[in-house]
C-alpha cells in the first residue's frame, strides 16, 4: 500500500505538521499550538467561561484548566470573577493579547493557503466538516462517568458513618420536591449550577486509598441518575464499602446496584403515611405511585444488604396517627431511625418546626410496640 492510500498516516502526518506549522511561528510569543485554540475562543468569545470552552473545543476538562492557566499566567487572559454567582469566572483576553491577535489570524490564514494548494479547499472544508461529526457519532466512545451530576463533595466526614472516615458524594436531581428538603440547590439546580466533575472525585478517591473508610452517595436522589451504577462500580474497585442514601422511588436500580453487589448499606428515607405521602414530598397526589415506594421497602427488608430506614419528624406533616400508620408499613424492618427536622439555610420553604425531645421520645417508645428497633437519633 503506498503511503499516500494510507488514511491513519495521512492524518497523522496532517495533526503534526499542522501543530509543529504553529508551534514555530508562535514560538516568539510563547505560546504553543494547544494554546491557540483557547486563546481564539477567548478572543472572539469575550468573557466566555470555562466550562463552555471547554463544551465548544471539546477538549477533556484538565487540558483545557492547564492551558488557560498558561495563558492567564503570561498576561495574555484574564479572569474575572461573575458579579452575581462567585462560583463562575468568565474569561476574558487582556492587553497583550490584543497586540498579536492580527499576527495570529494571518498565520491561520497562511496555513489554510498552504494545506488548500492545489485542491478545492472550499469542498474539502466541507467534507472535513462531516468527517468530523461522523467522528463525533461514531468514534466517541462515552465515558461511563458522562451521566453522572456531583453537585457537592464533601472529603471528609465523620457523622455520616459512624465510627469511620468517610467522604460524600452528593448527586444532583431529586424526584422529589420536600417542602422541609435542606438541600435547595440540589433540587431546583440553579440556571448557573456548575458540576463538580466525576473525574476530580475518581482522583481524590485514589488517593484516599487506605485512609478513607468509606464513600457515601447520595443526594438530591443518586438513583435518578443514569450514570450511577458505573460510578458504584468505579468506587467498588478501588475497594471502598459504599453507603447509599435514596428515598427508594427508583426500585429496580436499586435492586440492581443490591444484586450487583455495588453497595453495602443502605439508608432509605421513608417520608410519612400512604395519605400523606405526597404532601411530605411536595407532588401531586396523582403523580405518586407509592407502589414503587412499597417495592423498595421489601426490597430491603426482604434482601440481605444491612439497611435503615430513616423519617424525619416535622410538626406541619407527621402526628401520632401518621406515624403509627408509617410503622405498620415498615413491619419488620431491622432498623428505623427516627431524626427530629433541623433547619438550615439551604431549606426549600423555611418555618417548619420538630418535636419536642420529651414528644418525640414517647413517640419513639409507642412506635417500637410495631417496630421494636425504632430509635431516635440524637443530635
Amino acid at each position: 500500500m503506498a503511503v499516500h492510500d494510507n488514511f491513519l498516516i495521512n492524518l497523522s502526518v496532517l495533526y503534526r505538521n499542522t501543530q509543529k506549522y504553529f508551534d514555530r511561528v508562535l514560538a516568539k510569543y510563547d505560546i504553543g499550538s494547544g494554546q491557540l485554540l483557547f486563546l481564539l475562543l477567548i478572543y472572539e468569545n469575550d468573557g466566555i467561561t470555562m466550562q463552555e470552552i471547554t463544551r465548544r473545543s471539546e477538549v477533556d476538562k484538565g487540558t483545557t484548566t492547564k492551558s488557560i492557566s498558561r495563558l492567564i499566567e503570561q498576561g495574555y487572559v484574564e479572569a474575572r470573577v461573575d458579579e452575581k454567582d462567585r462560583r463562575v469566572r468568565h474569561l476574558h483576553t487582556a492587553g497583550p493579547a490584543s497586540r498579536i491577535m492580527a499576527d495570529i489570524y494571518d498565520y491561520r490564514a497562511r496555513c489554510r493557503g498552504i494545506l488548500g494548494d492545489g485542491c478545492d479547499f472550499a469542498a474539502f472544508e466541507a467534507m472535513l466538516a462531516q468527517v468530523t461529526d461522523n467522528s463525533r457519532k461514531g468514534l466517541s466512545e462515552r465515558s461511563p462517568l458522562e451521566e453522572v451530576r456531583i453537585g457537592a463533595f464533601t472529603k471528609l466526614t465523620m457523622r455520616d458513618v459512624p465510627g469511620k472516615t468517610a467522604c460524600r458524594i452528593d448527586l444532583a436531581g431529586c424526584c422529589f420536591r420536600c417542602p422541609w428538603c435542606n438541600k435547595k440547590d440540589l433540587v431546583f439546580l440553579p440556571e448557573k449550577k456548575e458540576y463538580i466533575s466525576p473525574e476530580t472525585v475518581m482522583e481524590f478517591l485514589k488517593k484516599r486509598m487506605g485512609i478513607l473508610d468509606a464513600v457515601v452517595v447520595s443526594g438530591g436522589e443518586p438513583l435518578v441518575q443514569d450514570g450511577l451504577l458505573p460510578l458504584l462500580e468505579m468506587i467498588k474497585e478501588m475497594g471502598y464499602p459504599v453507603y447509599l442514601e435514596t428515598c427508594g422511588y427508583e426500585p429496580q436500580r436499586l435492586k440492581e446496584a443490591i444484586d450487583r453487589g455495588l453497595v453495602d448499606h443502605v439508608a432509605m428515607d421513608v417520608k410519612n403515611s400512604r395519605e400523606l405521602y405526597a404532601r411530605t414530598v411536595g407532588v401531586n397526589e396523582s403523580s405518586l405511585d407509592h407502589a414503587r415506594i412499597e417495592e423498595a421497602v421489601n426490597i430491603l427488608r426482604d434482601g440481605d444488604v444491612p439497611y435503615e430506614f430513616r423519617t424525619t419528624l416535622i410538626h406541619e406533616f407527621h402526628d401520632e396517627d401518621s406515624l403509627m400508620a408509617l410503622a405498620q408499613s415498615l413491619h419488620g424492618a431491622k432498623k428505623w431511625v427516627l431524626r427530629n427536622y433541623m433547619e438550615t439555610d439551604g431549606v426549600i420553604q423555611p418555618g417548619f418546626t420538630p418535636f419536642e425531645t420529651d414528644e418525640a421520645e414517647n413517640l419513639c417508645r409507642k412506635l417500637q410496640k410495631t417496630v421494636p428497633n425504632c430509635i431516635l437519633q440524637k443530635e
